[in-house]
């Protein structure tokens, strides 16, 4: 569990292919990402992995083939970087949302514009995912806990401050670039929870 409040960007520092799969190295120089031992999860741009191993400067996760082809972790080259939390523990603060690190579908960047001291970005949703979003609920773009402005057909904005631009990756994206996302917990168990009562 997460909470979509970013401590720190890595980078991709390797790629290694297994079997089918990859297993990526990332470079957390200059990232506190407090005590993480193997076997605990970690988020990258959203994803949630479990750390595998560890050097002096980061830490290895295996990525999975499903993992791969639904994510955006599969587009990433080496050098890419990347947004970090650590898995959230009892007593830490929620200063976002709860987050599962389960990505629910890839969206695209549609368009960013200064917005005073901020950026207003549009991004496109799976039509899938489009039932899931509210008008000041909340959204996860790339591991980022944000809040969506508003929704057009399956198209939705967020404002980005300039912290979060200052201490994310979401300054790099660019129109056209393929984003994680998502959504609401609440949405999600609330939609079961209608089904089965019918």
């Amino acid at each position: 569990m997460f909470t979509g409040i970013i401590r720190g960007v890595g980078r991709i520092a390797e790629q290694e292919i297994r079997d089918g799969d990859v297993r990526l190295h990332i470079d957390t120089r200059g990232v506190d990402l407090g005590t993480i031992g193997l076997g605990d999860s970690i988020a990258v741009d959203g994803v949630c992995l479990t750390a595998t191993g560890f050097s002096a400067t980061g830490f290895s996760a295996d990525v999975s083939r499903e993992t791969l082809a639904l994510t955006t972790l599969g587009d990433r080259a080496v050098g890419a970087r990347v947004n970090l939390e650590p898995a959230l523990r009892a007593g830490d603060p929620l200063g976002g949302h709860l987050v599962s690190g389960h990505v629910d579908g890839m969206g695209t960047l549609l368009d960013r514009q200064a917005d005073a001291r901020s950026w207003r970005v549009w991004y496109r949703a799976p039509t899938d995912l489009t039932r899931y979003l509210a008008r000041k609920g909340s959204i996860t773009v790339d591991g980022v806990s944000l809040t969506v402005n508003g929704i057009d057909g399956d198209v939705f904005d967020v404002n980005l401050v300039p912290h979060t631009v200052d201490c994310t990756n979401l300054g790099d994206r660019a129109p056209g670039d393929r984003v994680n996302l998502e959504i609401d917990q609440v949405a999600r168990y609330l939609e079961r929870l209608l089904e089965v009562r019918g």
